[in-house]
């Protein structure tokens, strides 16, 4: 009996919980990458303990790659080597974790999923609870299963009403963060409810929790319902992983008399598109008063914001045009699943014709490994989840963040642009 985060944990305990208890649980599964993992193993080293259960243990080679230097060279030899060892069986590299992990059936309603990535959080729009460790953490996870948690208090944000054309789920979240701010949520629960979230189909719905953790959330949830299960058994091989005797592998549950520490209330039929601006996710702005800033790369890639359905918008918007020729334009597809979709449907021939340049799935230009590196001075719109300084190369660059469309208008006039003149 309780809000979201209260509702999962109870189901672990196999007692109700409480704001505040700290509980040792049990983990379904434990994701690392190729950034993470090799401290991972090292922890595993010093440690001297077996793994518990290797069926438990994800492993992503995405950050960096494929490699562009000999660090991560090193780092992927040190993997590789690590999972012939041990005979681990899952060893990805098709596209960005978080995305990997949602299709390929790892996440299910209740689950609890640790993983060394701070967006760990985008678990949550399945229902299950995600949250980023440290790789320390997850060493001992690997030998024993297991992890402590607090359980935190939750705010809840109702969003209602139905949002303008050229509005996305990218929109909303960026108001929500400038309206909490980076702080808001620290070690909080934040719960994603009301008709809008009821309303939206799963490839925005995962928006919320993956950018809950900007506002310092300890995780971000929606409650597993109709379009949940549908995703699951349609889209994902799921249904094979769940070890369950119940011929209903995938419950439905929601908060039960919740006590909230705090209720935010918004409105998205308000709402503008937003912008996230220089230097920090919760300077946010309404489009308009940005619209102009030149802009000398757009990213349109990422955890948030590189599905399919974001893939199509930018390519219906550019389709029979060319974007601007001094602005650098790169689509980095959240998943080799995704990649393939888009290619079948001529998607990726559009977006090349149109002056794209496509990249191979992963988290490229994102983390500044690759892919897309700004220069001092220059200035990038972006789908990404963060824009801190240097984030993606020079100290001395400049990251906005906003929607696809956004992102897709902006590309043909090379500075920031309303998507509603181009939708």
């Amino acid at each position: 009996m309780g809000t979201l985060i209260e509702e999962i944990f109870a189901r672990k305990a196999g007692r109700p919980v409480t704001a505040g208890e700290i509980l040792l649980l049990d983990v379904d599964y434990i994701m690392s990458h190729d950034n993470t993992t090799p401290l991972a193993i090292k922890a595993f080293r010093e440690i001297g303990k077996p793994i518990l259960d290797k069926n438990k243990i994800v492993l992503h080679l995405d950050h960096a790659y494929p490699a562009p230097n000999i660090l991560a060279a090193e780092n992927h030899k040190k993997i590789i080597e690590f999972v012939k060892e041990q005979e681990l069986p899952y060893l990805l590299h098709q596209g960005v974790c978080h995305q990997v992990m949602i299709e390929e059936g790892f996440i299910t309603p209740g689950a609890i999923v640790i993983g060394a990535d701070s967006h760990s959080n985008t678990y949550g729009a399945m229902g299950a609870f995600g949250a980023g460790l440290g790789s320390t953490e997850i060493g001992v996870a690997w030998v024993t299963g297991k992890c402590w948690f607090k359980v935190p208090e939750t705010i809840r944000i109702e969003l209602t009403g139905q949002a303008q054309t050229g509005v996305y789920a990218k929109d909303v979240m960026i108001h929500i963060a400038g309206l909490l701010g980076m702080d808001g949520g620290t070690y909080r629960s934040v719960e994603f409810g009301g008709d809008y979230i009821r309303r939206l189909p799963m490839h925005e719905r995962i928006i919320f929790p993956n950018m809950s953790t900007e506002i310092g959330a300890k995780c971000g949830l929606i409650a597993a319902d109709e379009v949940t299960i549908n995703y699951l058994e349609n889209d994902t091989p799921a249904k094979s992983r769940v070890r369950s005797a119940s011929k209903e592998p995938f419950e439905m549950f929601g908060p039960v008399n919740p006590h909230y520490e705090r209720v935010v209330e918004i409105d998205v039929s308000t709402l503008s598109p937003q912008v996230a601006c220089h230097p920090d996710v919760d300077h946010v702005k309404p489009l308009e008063q940005v619209e102009g800033l030149e802009i000398n790369e757009v990213y349109i890639g990422t955890c948030t914001n590189a599905r399919y359905e974001d893939i199509e918008i930018v390519a219906n918007m550019l389709k029979g045009k060319k974007v601007n020729q001094f602005t650098r334009v790169i689509v980095t597809p959240a998943s080799e699943r995704i990649y393939k979709k888009a290619m079948q449907n001529g998607l990726i021939e559009i977006l090349l014709d149109a002056g794209c340049t496509v990249t191979g799935s992963g988290c490229g230009a994102c983390i500044g490994r690759h892919g897309g590196i700004l220069a001092a001075g220059e200035r990038a719109l972006t789908t990404m989840n963060r824009n801190f300084i240097g984030r993606m190369g020079s100290p001395l660059s400049e990251i906005y963040l906003a929607s696809p469309a956004t992102a897709a208008a902006t590309a043909l006039t090379g500075r920031i642009t309303d998507p509603r003149g181009y939708l």
